[in-house]
């Protein structure tokens, strides 16, 4: 069967993944390979997915997110199976940066799985796209890494480095048709943030936030803020003096 696109999604059962992979699947048959940690949870993602577009193919792949050894082996597997059009990385956990303070093993951990495991998966995607000569790369990254704040330092510290990566992989593919896309979102209402919602944060709805990835993807933009006031907003917050900032309780 002919597939509209090969998209490879990591992290596939956060909200943010499961809404595009909706998106993707309206209207066109798709091959997705759905990336997760849990097989139960992956399994309930696919058959959502089977079920709105039963033209697609939906495959699950249960991987360890924290071994550059299995990552680099699961990439390859994949990879070996044809020439991927779109990878969009999407795992992540805000942790609690007080018991990030507290706890260095619980500081690691958050590091780990929101900074160093995406660009370990999109180091080894990287290769074969270069070598395919092809694909869209994408990585969902934070407003949070834009400026540390006291709020969720050790999380913007994770994501500022993805934002760092994500620039370094934009030079090196600068003039070839491979696209790296880094995504900003602002806070979103998904269950990762349901603490956040309970106290009073208000948050951008998960579908609108869904749309403004695919839309991003679809038209390879380098950078995307969703929603786009997040790049107003993170402009004048980038851009306070340290005087007017430390004063602030962000």
């Amino acid at each position: 069967m002919q597939y509209a696109k090969r998209i490879v999604i990591v992290g596939a059962t956060s909200a943010m993944a499961t809404h595009c992979a909706r998106l993707w699947a309206q209207g066109q048959a798709q091959d997705f390979t759905l990336l997760g940690r849990d097989a139960e949870r992956l399994e309930r993602v696919a058959t959502d997915l089977r079920a709105r577009s039963a033209g697609s193919r939906v495959k699950t792949v249960v991987a360890d997110f924290a071994n550059a050894t299995h990552i680099a082996e699961t990439v390859d597997a994949i990879a070996g199976e044809g020439a991927v059009d779109i990878v969009l990385i999407a795992h992540g956990s805000l942790g609690d940066q007080a018991s990030s303070q507290r706890d260095l093993a619980h500081c690691q951990s958050e590091l780990e799985v929101n900074g160093v495991s995406p660009v370990l998966f999109a180091e080894a995607f990287a290769g074969h796209m270069e070598r395919s000569g092809r694909g869209t790369l994408a990585l969902i990254g934070s407003v949070a890494g834009d400026r540390g704040r006291k709020s969720n330092y050790v999380y913007g510290a994770a994501k500022g480095m993805v934002t760092r990566y994500a620039q370094g992989l934009q030079h090196r593919f600068a003039g070839t048709p491979v696209k790296v896309v880094l995504i900003k979102p602002g806070p979103t209402d998904t269950p990762m943030t349901s603490h956040l919602k309970a106290g009073g944060a208000k948050m951008a709805p998960v579908e609108d936030v869904a749309r403004g990835i695919v839309a991003a993807i679809d038209s390879g933009r380098a950078v995307a803020y969703v929603p786009p006031i997040w790049q107003v907003i993170m402009m004048v917050i980038r851009h306070l003096p340290a005087f007017v900032f430390n004063k602030l309780n962000i």
